[in-house]
């Protein structure tokens, strides 16, 4: 079981730059790759980015390739999403998630466990 919280969220003007953070209980963080995903009002939940267990592979969507790094430290729990040039459209609920799985997967549904998410807010 691993339970997970994000924060770091925030209202921010676009071009700046926010850092998530997702804290995971249990002595098993290292046995998940983890994700970020978002979901804006009045759409589905998207794939953000994604790491795997030893934080030597990473996989993102195209439309944050470049500006969004994902990294994660597993001696804390912790995983990370670093978000720089922010856009009006990167509004959103952040979620981090954990999948036990083999390989980085790009949809919800692999994903086991979620946390609550965080509201980021970009302003033009």
């Amino acid at each position: 079981q691993v339970q997970l919280v994000e924060s770091g969220g925030g209202l921010v003007q676009a071009g700046g730059s926010l850092r998530l953070s997702c804290v995971a209980s249990g002595r098993t963080f290292s046995s998940y790759n983890m994700g970020w995903f978002r979901q804006a009002p009045g759409k589905e939940r998207e794939f953000v980015a994604a790491i795997t267990k030893s934080g030597g592979g990473t996989v993102y969507a195209d439309s944050v390739k470049g500006r969004f790094t994902i990294s994660r430290d597993n001696a804390k729990n912790m995983a990370y999403l670093q978000m720089n040039s922010l856009k009006p459209e990167d509004t959103a609920v952040y979620y981090c998630a954990a999948d036990n799985g083999i390989i980085l997967r790009i949809t919800t549904s692999p994903y086991d466990y979620w946390g609550q998410g965080t509201q980021v807010t970009v302003s033009s």
